[in-house]
């Protein structure tokens, strides 16, 4: 079977001021093994050096690119955080995607993590679904104390706030739109209405025309 192999390194904790990166050997050698020892053919291994939060990771994306490609069967990590730290709702679009091509997940040291397994998916994206719902939840919660602070402080006019888009879903956006998705397939996707899917992308276009 064929599967590819990412690793995604951070600053060094130990040299941050020297901007020196942890070496990816230490996670490409038992990535290596393990994967050995499951007989599978590693057609390419991605190494990104940078943020787990950022989008925009070079090596990431052509894995994605070529995973929607069915180049592989399966991606081979570390740990879950190694594949993304962009927040659940990104990570857990990408899981999706991923599925919906027939290319399967897999954490080396998180057994949980392995969407190879029947049914594994499934629950990964419904907990992961639920983090994503108690994450809207505090994102309200502070939205009315927010509201509440203003009240007291007489400069709550009413009216209700102004939805918005999360950071995470705003990347998610930009990218499905490039790939050509129509407004109406990605307020679906991201579970937003397209009302506000649209604000966003009118905002978008107007800063681009005064640059």
């Amino acid at each position: 079977m064929k599967v590819a192999i990412y690793a995604r390194v951070s600053l060094d904790e130990q040299n941050k001021d020297s901007r020196q990166f942890q070496d990816p050997e230490n996670q490409l050698v038992p990535l290596r093994e393990f994967c050995k020892s499951f007989k599978y053919e590693v057609v390419k291994e991605y190494i990104d050096k940078m943020s787990g939060a950022n989008p925009a990771r070079p090596d990431f994306r052509k894995m994605m690119a070529d995973g929607l490609q069915r180049r592989f069967s399966g991606i081979v990590v570390w740990k879950l955080d190694r594949f993304s730290r962009e927040g659940v709702i990104p990570t857990m679009s990408y899981i999706q995607r991923l599925k919906d091509r027939g290319i399967w997940l897999k954490s080396m040291t998180e057994s949980w993590l392995d969407t190879s397994q029947e049914g594994i998916t499934e629950i990964v994206l419904a907990i992961m679904s639920w983090a994503a719902s108690e994450e809207r939840k505090k994102i309200s919660e502070r939205t009315k104390a927010g509201i509440a602070r203003k009240r007291a402080k007489g400069k709550w006019k009413g009216g209700r706030p102004k939805k918005r888009l999360l950071p995470e879903q705003e990347a998610i956006v930009l990218k499905l739109q490039k790939e050509g998705k129509s407004p109406l397939q990605i307020s679906r996707i991201i579970k937003v209405s397209r009302y506000t899917l649209e604000k966003f992308l009118e905002v978008k276009n107007e800063n681009k025309k005064r640059f």
